[in-house]
């Protein structure tokens, strides 16, 4: 494994990483750095289809001589990326004894608020892989989902998530069902709940301009680190089984300043650098999770009322989710930018 600040991080502290990219040469380089899951989501997926049309070109070309509705050809071309992501993972997988070794399979993000296709999707993607994570949005109706997939022993991430209460909610949910799956006798999986840090950072500087808070750039490259900090702590304070993944990191400071959490990165390959990267040895080998955010950098931020709605535990319900500035942009890139562009992809 190569040297650097990741090495450090892994095996000096409880934090652990997965592979941001979808793509095999990526995942195989990252899983020699260290990763023991991947994220994947139908914009990753779309550019391994895309950067892999040759090597594989015969699972592509079945995929798409099948008579299919365009949803159906998305989906069977992601069961194609995932499959091969869960292959390189399933070392990891039984090695953990399932602990580790995961790859998100991210459901149609047009059925965000459909409940039963989302069940059946569900269903559906965990049998391609004992080592699925099935990826579902953090809104009211993919929270149903979740209960019911923890009941029957489907292990789940729930993405597009932003706030202390989204992770919360998700926490609740996953501990009610995995009530019922022991009362039943069902093996329980796990559950992943995603706060995409640098995302919400994006969303709250646009948002602060717009209505002119008095708020500098540092103190938004510190909303994220807030909201995930206060998260953490509740999760530790309730002891939730779920675990944290923090995603869309926008810079090393994402990393270095949540070091020594029990969570999980999400790293993209363009921050697996020596160079700039956090494979860098000149990275502070510090844990920093307990390091908390100034109150004046807290005060100046919550002038901005959609950074109080996620950093408060109650600052939002879960009906009120989907409607969140973030969550929409999120759900329009992973459709636009990625399932639809599996839905007429050519080869």
């Amino acid at each position: 494994m190569e040297h650097g600040y990741l090495r450090w991080v892994i095996e000096h502290t409880k934090t652990m990483w997965w592979h941001d990219s979808a793509d095999p040469a990526e995942l195989a380089l990252g899983i020699k750095r260290g990763a023991v899951g991947a994220t994947t989501n139908p914009f990753l997926a779309n550019l391994a289809l895309a950067k892999n049309k040759t090597t594989w070109a015969d699972q592509i070309s079945a995929a798409l001589s099948q008579n299919q509705q365009p949803a159906e050809r998305a989906e069977a071309l992601m069961r194609i990326v995932v499959v091969h992501a869960a292959e390189q993972l399933l070392p990891e997988y039984q090695t953990s004894a399932g602990r580790t070794g995961y790859v998100c399979a991210q459901v149609n993000p047009t059925r965000a608020g459909d409940r039963e296709d989302m069940l059946a999707m569900a269903r559906r993607f965990s049998r391609w892989a004992p080592n699925i994570a099935v990826k579902l949005p953090a809104t009211a109706a993919g929270l149903d989902v979740l209960e019911e997939c923890a009941a029957e022993g489907i292990t789940c991430t729930l993405t597009i998530g932003y706030t202390v209460a989204q992770t919360i909610a998700v926490a609740e949910r996953y501990r009610r069902g995995l009530k019922r799956a022991k009362d039943h006798g069902v093996k329980p999986g796990r559950c992943f709940a995603v706060i995409m840090i640098g995302r919400l950072d994006d969303y709250l500087r646009d948002v602060a301009h717009d209505c002119r808070a008095d708020v500098s750039e540092s103190d938004i490259r510190q909303a994220g680190l807030a909201v995930t900090k206060r998260a953490y702590s509740i999760f530790k304070q309730h002891r939730y089984e779920a675990v944290l993944i923090v995603a869309a990191l926008r810079g090393t400071y994402h990393a270095t300043e949540l070091a020594g959490a029990e969570v999980i990165m999400s790293i993209a390959p363009q921050y697996q650098a020596v160079e700039g990267g956090l494979l860098s040895p000149d990275l502070p080998h510090e844990e920093r999770i307990d390091s908390e955010i100034p109150a004046d950098v807290i005060e100046r931020l919550s002038q901005v009322p959609d950074f109080v709605r996620a950093y408060e535990p109650e600052g939002m319900k879960p009906s009120e989710f989907i409607t969140y500035g973030v969550t929409q942009r999120t759900l329009t890139q992973f459709i636009e930018s990625g399932w639809r562009l599996m839905e007429n992809f050519q080869v």
